[in-house]
């Protein structure tokens, strides 16, 4: 990568690791941040959107609009729910260090009345659209980086 005088741009000096966070750690800072990105399957290929989200109970929840493939994938997927992937990171552009999250689970469309109206108090949208839906994944697997400076 270089920068626009057609220089690479400089980092710190020293060695980088990557630190593999445990489940605890990885929660706690997807929880720390309010944007990720969910991966789900649409048309038989992975499709990538950015949304906020809150984590309750471990448990990570986005709201949707009706519109949304995502809405659709999840009420149609059986009792299951629907395979999806979310990720978050808060990695540093100069110095290149930070952390990133995936979980990997599956998403339901929440239905009870009481659950959706906490989760539209909870999350405000980022977005124009009226989001009158919310999803939750519950990970099945979680895994995250931390980049470090260092030996």
């Amino acid at each position: 990568m270089t920068t626009g005088t057609g220089t690479a741009p400089s980092l710190p000096p020293g060695p980088r690791r990557s630190v593999e966070l445990d489940r605890d750690e990885a929660l706690r800072l997807l929880g720390s941040v309010p944007f990720g990105r969910i991966v789900f399957t649409r048309h038989a290929l992975p499709t990538v959107r950015p949304v906020n989200h809150v984590l309750d109970g471990g448990d990570i929840v986005i709201r949707t609009h009706d519109g949304a493939a995502l809405t659709a994938h999840a009420q149609d997927g059986d009792g299951a729910g629907v395979v999806v992937a979310y990720e978050a990171d808060v990695i540093d552009p100069d110095s290149r260090l930070g952390w990133s999250v995936v979980a990997t689970g599956y998403a339901r469309l929440v239905t009870d009345p009481a659950e959706l109206a906490r989760y539209r108090a909870l999350l405000v949208p980022w977005t124009g659209y009226a989001m009158d839906h919310a999803v939750r994944i519950r990970p099945d697997l979680i895994t995250g980086v931390r980049l470090t400076a260092g030996a």
